[in-house]
């Protein structure tokens, strides 16, 4: 795929196929994705991805901490609240995919079953847990979205399907504790990636993008 058509053709997939993705894929995937540009090269990004065999056990023990009531804290604050044309773009992508499932607004039931397909990782058969480390702090941050970014884009020209999630960082010590991330390291997402199931319905709806004259202001 030409570098256009990979922009353009990535998408947040939420319904994967169980074929799990070569090892050998998988390290084109970050190896390319590993040309991220970083602040001073540092590449702040570490990856602990799973088989399929531990991706279920790790959505197995996410679950549980839901079922249980367990509080959960991510490393890195969640946005304290959307305003204006963020809310705007926030609601407009929430009511896309419900529609798309056929949930209606009010029905908070099918919401939570929804909502609980992020710790199920939407039935992709892997996932990569992307830390930093915490003394980089923003920086680090920064560069690990960079990377992110880079690698749905490298998975997408190599026809693999993604999905970056928050959600799993809620529980973030269970996190550390799963993978054996040390404490210096804070937890900046997941990414959910495998072959992408075209035909489930929430694969069928796509997110709008604003112009460059709405993003840009020009000084000349």
């Amino acid at each position: 795929m030409d570098f256009d058509s990979v922009i353009s053709a990535r998408h947040s997939v939420r319904g994967f196929v169980d074929t799990p993705i070569a090892p050998e894929l998988v390290s084109e995937i970050v190896t390319l994705a590993q040309r991220t540009p970083s602040w001073c090269n540092s590449q702040a990004w570490q990856l602990d991805i799973t088989s399929p065999a531990e991706t279920a056990r790790l959505s197995a023990v996410l679950l549980d901490q839901v079922s249980s009531e367990a509080a959960g804290e991510p490393d890195i604050g969640w946005p304290e609240k959307y305003e204006g044309v963020y809310a705007d773009r926030r609601r407009a992508s929430g009511y896309a995919l419900y529609e798309s499932l056929g949930i209606e607004r009010g029905d908070k039931v099918r919401r939570f079953e929804q909502s609980m397909e992020n710790l199920k990782f939407f039935g992709a058969p892997h996932v990569a847990i992307v830390s930093s480390p915490n003394a980089l702090g923003p920086y680090g941050f920064i560069d690990c979205g960079g990377f992110v970014s880079m690698f749905q884009f490298a998975a997408r020209s190599r026809g693999v399907a993604s999905i970056a999630q928050a959600a799993p960082t809620l529980y973030s010590a269970v996190l550390h504790e799963f993978f054996s991330i040390p404490d210096d390291r804070a937890i900046i997402c997941a990414i959910a990636f495998g072959y992408a199931d075209d035909s489930h319905p929430a694969n069928q709806f796509r997110t709008e993008r604003e112009t460059a004259d709405a993003v840009v202001r020009w000084h000349r």
